[in-house]
C-alpha cells in the first residue's frame, strides 16, 4: 500500500487521539458563515519519504496533483505572488483588487542577493550550489522574511527548505509552521516531492528522501468527521511517477513534463470548506 497513505493515517490518529483543542481561545481563522474555525492539534510531526521507494500521493482520497504542480510553478519558477500568473483559483481569497497576495511566496524566492560570484534570487543560488558546491551544508531557502511580513497578504506556511547532497543523491527538509491536514498536507508533500525531482534533475543528482517537519499540524472542527471517514477508506498501491526525460533546465519543466501511471484513488464525495 502507499507510504504516503499510512503516514497520513497515522498523523491523522494521532491528532484525533492526543491533540489538544483551541476552542478555550478566541482564533483567527474563520469559516464563511463567520464562525471561529477551532482545530485539534499535534506539534512537531517529522514525516519522511523516501521518493526512491514511491511518489507519496494519497490514495485513500483524490489529489488533484497536476494543480499542485501548477501552484508550484508559479512560486518556485515564475516566482510570481500575483493570481493573474496562476491557472488555478486557489489563492483567490487571499489576494486584493489587483490580484497581488503582496511580498509572499514567490515574491520571496525572486529577490536577488549578492553574493561573490554574482546576484542570485533564492532559486537560482540553490541550482548554482547543487551544482558548484555540492558538499555544501548552507543549501537553503527561506520565505519568511520578517521586515516583509506586514506586506504579506498570507504568512507563508512552507516556509523553508534545505537541500543536502549523499553521494548522488539529492535529499531535504521542508519545515512548515502549519498544516491544515486534510487540506493541505498531502497537497504539499506532492508539490515539493516534485520540486525535489526537479532539483535533483537539474542538477545531475537522484532524488532521495524528503523530511517533512511541521510545527502546527491540525484538523479543523468542520473537517474532524471527513478525516474520520478517510481512515478507513481503502487504499491502493502508489502510483509510478515520472519526469520528461528530455528535460533538464529547471525552468523547462511544465505540469505536461511529469505524469502518473497507475493512480487509482478512493472515491471521495465530500466538499472540504476552507477556513480563512
Amino acid at each position: 500500500m502507499s507510504q504516503a497513505d499510512q503516514i497520513f493515517i497515522r498523523n491523522c490518529r494521532e491528532i484525533l487521539t492526543e491533540g489538544v483543542w483551541d476552542t478555550d481561545r478566541d482564533v483567527r481563522p474563520r469559516w464563511e458563515d463567520g464562525a471561529p474555525a477551532h482545530t485539534i492539534k499535534k506539534f512537531g510531526l517529522v514525516n519522511r519519504y523516501d521518493l526512491r521507494r514511491e511518489f507519496p500521493i494519497l490514495t485513500i482520497r483524490r489529489t488533484y496533483w497536476k494543480t499542485a504542480v501548477d501552484e508550484l510553478l508559479w512560486i518556485w519558477q515564475k516566482k510570481s505572488s500575483n493570481i493573474h500568473d496562476l491557472p488555478a483559483h486557489i489563492w483567490d481569497q487571499w489576494a486584493d483588487e489587483n490580484g497581488s497576495i503582496g511580498k509572499a511566496y514567490g515574491y520571496q524566492l525572486g529577490v536577488k542577493h549578492r553574493y561573490p560570484e554574482g546576484e542570485f534570487d533564492q532559486v537560482d543560488r540553490v541550482l548554482y550550489e547543487l551544482t558548484h558546491n555540492p558538499a555544501s551544508r548552507r543549501i537553503l531557502t527561506s520565505l519568511y522574511t520578517f521586515s516583509d511580513l506586514h506586506e504579506m497578504r498570507l504568512y507563508p506556511c512552507a516556509w523553508s527548505v534545505t537541500f543536502n547532497v549523499s553521494g548522488r543523491t539529492l535529499n531535504a527538509i521542508l519545515n512548515q509552521r502549519s498544516q491544515d491536514m486534510l487540506a493541505a498536507n498531502n497537497w504539499n508533500v506532492v508539490q515539493y516531492a516534485v520540486l525535489l525531482h526537479m532539483m535533483a534533475r537539474a542538477s545531475g543528482l537522484q532524488a532521495g528522501e524528503l523530511v517533512h517537519v511541521i510545527a502546527d499540524a491540525h484538523i479543523y472542527d468542520r473537517h474532524v468527521p471527513i478525516v474520520q471517514k478517510m481512515l478507513s477508506a481503502p487504499q491502493s498501491p502508489a502510483p509510478v511517477f515520472s519526469a520528461d526525460p528530455a528535460v533538464t533546465d529547471f525552468y523547462a519543466f511544465t505540469r505536461d513534463s511529469f505524469q502518473l501511471e497507475g493512480y487509482t484513488p478512493a472515491p471521495f464525495e465530500d466538499q472540504i470548506p476552507i477556513a480563512v
